[in-house]
């Protein structure tokens, strides 16, 4: 549809609401019907008065009743007469017009105005199907790492990168390697724990697991600061097509498709999460966050779970028991994430206990006694809080 189409028939079809508006007026009781209405009475009264004369001709009634009959009958024919003269008279026809004119005033150019303010002149019809392929367009060709680094002001330091080649040529151990990564991913040194999870997969080859291309993706946003990148989305694909149930790697694939407004496909990867993932998981509160408006988002009604008290200290510790060293390694730099935060920012109950059975399961006990204290400091004189964090104490084997 051209543009002078368009206004053409929007202009048309204000015009044909107002007059549908302006009949309707027209139609009102007060003008027509109230005139009809008085001049009925005033016939009425005419012939009450010559009834009046007959039965004084007759001498039905004398001339003093004849004479008060009369005055009565006169008062409510000059009411009448008053009445029709305001029905009939340019009060009313002038005020009708008024409307009318206030109506042709909103209705047609207020309502051309309000569009173009509001609305999109000028724009083309886009189906979905068009939008969903624009967004898809928008995630293919987002910026990669290396540009995502230089916009946040942290790009990658040459020298440390050839200092890290060569120190990692040497070492062939995938073990060592692992163990290496959580270091550095735990102390927050991103840039090396990208290189050592890179030199990992190369050891591995083939024979990697989807928790090494999964930890090495996770590295990956952690240094973008939440972004995923291209990159990482390759490293995502690896990992699922090795383990279609690795929930880190949904989690992550979610992120991707919520930041490039693809929420249907957010929501296909975290609905299974939200409702049958591992409580213990520390993406698990964030998913259960976000999912109703990611749902909204993506035009589905859907009733999020209920959360729980938080997982039990037995949970986690099965959770624990079938995570490979790699995925072990991964859980502690987020609880450590989780600590910084909030040492740095505060958080509710629900983070703080989360941070101490955490702790607890990784055997950090000195560690996690003393973060259930600060939690006590922190949620003095709130009953309900402290008593959700001393059943955290007493099944972790904490001193309440």
């Amino acid at each position: 549809m051209t543009d002078g189409l368009f206004w053409a028939v929007a202009a048309g079809l204000a015009v044909v609401v107002a007059l549908v508006l302006i009949g309707a007026l027209r139609r009102v009781p007060g003008d027509g019907s109230s005139a009809d209405g008085s001049r009925a009475d005033l016939a009425i009264y005419r012939d009450q008065l010559a009834e009046v004369d007959r039965d004084l001709a007759r001498g039905t009634i004398g001339p003093d009743e004849a004479a008060r009959l009369r005055a009565e009958v006169g008062k409510r024919v000059i009411e009448a007469d008053r009445a029709h003269r305001a029905t009939t008279g340019s009060g009313g026809k002038s005020s009708t017009w008024a409307v009318v004119a206030l109506v042709l005033a909103l209705v047609v150019p207020g309502g051309l105005a309000a569009y173009w303010r509001l609305g999109a002149p000028g724009y083309p019809d886009m189906a979905l199907a068009a939008r969903i392929a624009d967004l898809d367009a928008g995630i293919a060709n987002r910026p990669g790492q290396e540009a995502e680094l230089e916009k946040l002001g942290q790009p990658r330091d040459a020298a440390l990168d050839a200092t890290l080649a060569t120190e990692l040529a040497a070492i062939r151990d995938p073990q060592a390697l692992r163990e290496r990564f959580r270091q550095h991913f735990e102390a927050g040194e991103m840039q090396a724990a990208v290189r050592v999870q890179e030199r990992l997969l190369a050891v591995e080859g083939d024979a990697a697991a989807s928790a090494d291309h999964a930890n090495l993706a996770l590295a990956l946003v952690a240094e973008a600061q939440g972004y995923v990148s291209p990159e990482a989305e390759t490293e995502l694909k690896s990992a699922l097509q090795r383990d279609m149930s690795n929930e880190l790697a949904r989690y992550l694939v979610g992120e991707m498709f919520l930041q490039g407004g693809r929420y249907d496909q957010a929501f296909r990867f975290w609905r299974p999460l939200a409702e049958e993932g591992d409580p213990a998981a520390p993406w698990n509160a964030s998913i259960r966050e976000r999912i109703a408006q990611v749902a909204e988002l993506a035009g589905v009604r859907y009733a999020a779970p209920a959360a729980g008290p938080g997982p039990t200290a037995d949970d986690i510790a099965a959770a624990g028991e079938m995570t490979p060293e790699d995925r072990q390694a991964m859980i502690e730099g987020m609880v450590a994430q989780l600590s910084d935060r909030l040492a740095t920012e505060g958080g509710d109950v629900e983070d703080w206990n989360r941070l101490i059975r955490s702790l607890a399961v990784l055997e950090r006990l000195p560690e996690a006694q003393k973060i259930y204290d600060e939690a006590k400091a922190k949620f003095e004189g709130q009953p309900a809080e402290l008593s959700f964090l001393r059943l955290a104490a007493v099944e972790t084997g904490l001193n309440p």
